[in-house]
Formats: C-alpha cells, sequence, structure tokens
C-alpha cells in the first residue's frame, strides 16, 4: 500500500486551510496511514464476501401461520374498527 508523503500532507493541510506544525503533520501521517490500512482491509474483505455469494443459495424455509391476539397492537393504535387499523385517506378518487 502506498504511504502518504510529507508533502502531500502538507498540500492537503493548505488546502484544508489548517496551520500544522511538523509534530502534528506526523502524527496526522500516522492516523491517516492507519485509516488507510484499515479502510484497504474493509475493501479486502467486502471483495472476499462478493466472491462468497456466487456460492450461495437460497435457503427456503416452509411459511408457518401463528394465531396472535391483535387486541394488543390495536390498543396501541390512534383509531381501530374491529380488526383494523383505520388511518387516513392518501388516495384521491377520480
Amino acid at each position: 500500500m502506498d504511504r502518504i508523503s510529507h508533502e502531500e500532507l502538507k498540500k492537503l493541510a493548505q488546502i484544508s486551510q489548517l496551520q500544522l506544525n511538523d509534530d502534528e503533520l506526523s502524527s496526522l501521517a500516522h492516523q491517516i496511514e492507519s485509516i488507510l490500512q484499515y479502510a484497504a482491509r474493509v475493501k479486502e474483505i467486502a471483495q472476499g464476501e462478493l466472491a462468497d455469494e456466487d456460492q450461495q443459495v437460497n435457503v427456503f424455509r416452509q411459511d408457518s401461520i401463528i394465531k396472535t391476539d391483535p387486541e394488543p397492537l390495536l390498543a396501541l393504535a390512534p383509531e381501530h374498527e374491529e380488526h383494523f387499523f383505520v388511518v387516513p385517506k392518501i388516495i384521491e378518487s377520480k
């Protein structure tokens, strides 16, 4: 991986309108390099996962019906009618 040069860092600081001394530039260079290494590692992992996706297949499961009591959810609604939520009309008819 390429390292960021001292000159590049100075240009970046100048463009960003930052006034940094040599100690700050050195510290910043180490921080930027660690960020770039992390980004490269993330990219490497992501590319590996994309390659693995080609080998994966869909996994299907049987649908199962679970009876539940709608009353606790309906009690949270501002308005309901029988077992349905009442919502404002959003589509106008012609």
